[in-house]
């Protein structure tokens, strides 16, 4: 009896080799045979399952995202059952940091992604994201919920703070990657800001 084909599985499977090709090679030097050679299929397969470049480069975003996801959530899990609002901000800006090959896949990837979604055509059709204000929301939310609690400073505005945390750490990932300044120096710089916004651990 023939093995039956779990479909989804085969989908990541070429996301996943999209990625490892991607972070190596740049996402717009990546052409579909490249994908198929990463991920050990052939070229028709991934055809079959993603009919066009941009087919495959939307739900490769996709993976990218369940994969970020992932990150934070082991964090997390790693501080602890409770780990406050301030560890929480923490965990979810330094997932998206470039500290280790994951961070910098995943800062590269997106980053490219940014760029790739206002110069392609057929990627600057549709959304980039289905909720941009995700992570933007998420900390003003934890913000907010610390200065409730007394562990933040009740007069910073949380949603300015958000913002700003966000392009901080989004240009602080860029200077890592191009070897402008080291790991350990960008996370004392968001160490600073974080003392500045929360006023106690955690």
């Amino acid at each position: 009896m023939p093995k039956r084909v779990d479909h989804e599985e085969r989908r990541t499977q070429i996301a996943e080799a999209l990625i490892q090709a991607a972070g190596r090679q740049g996402l717009h030097a990546v052409g579909m045979r490249d994908v198929a050679a990463e991920a050990g299929v052939s070229l028709r397969l991934v055809q079959y399952y993603f009919e066009t470049k941009e087919k495959l480069l939307f739900y490769g975003l996709q993976h990218l995202t369940r994969r970020f996801t992932a990150r934070v959530g082991a964090r997390l899990a790693a501080a602890g059952p409770d780990p406050g609002p301030r560890t929480t901000v923490e965990a979810l800006l330094l997932a998206s940091l470039p500290t280790d090959e994951e961070g910098r896949t995943f800062h590269l990837l997106y980053s490219s992604y940014s760029i790739l979604s206002v110069t392609d055509p057929a990627l600057a059709s549709q959304p980039f994201t289905d909720d941009p204000d995700a992570a933007e929301n998420a900390l003003t939310g934890l913000i907010g919920q610390a200065q409730e609690t007394g562990l933040a400073d009740p007069a910073v505005d949380a949603r300015t703070e958000a913002v700003s945390l966000l392009a901080m750490t989004a240009t602080l990932g860029t200077s890592i990657l191009v070897n402008q300044r080291t790991p350990e120096s960008a996370l004392a710089v968001l160490d600073h800001h974080l003392n500045r916004i929360f006023s106690t651990a955690p």
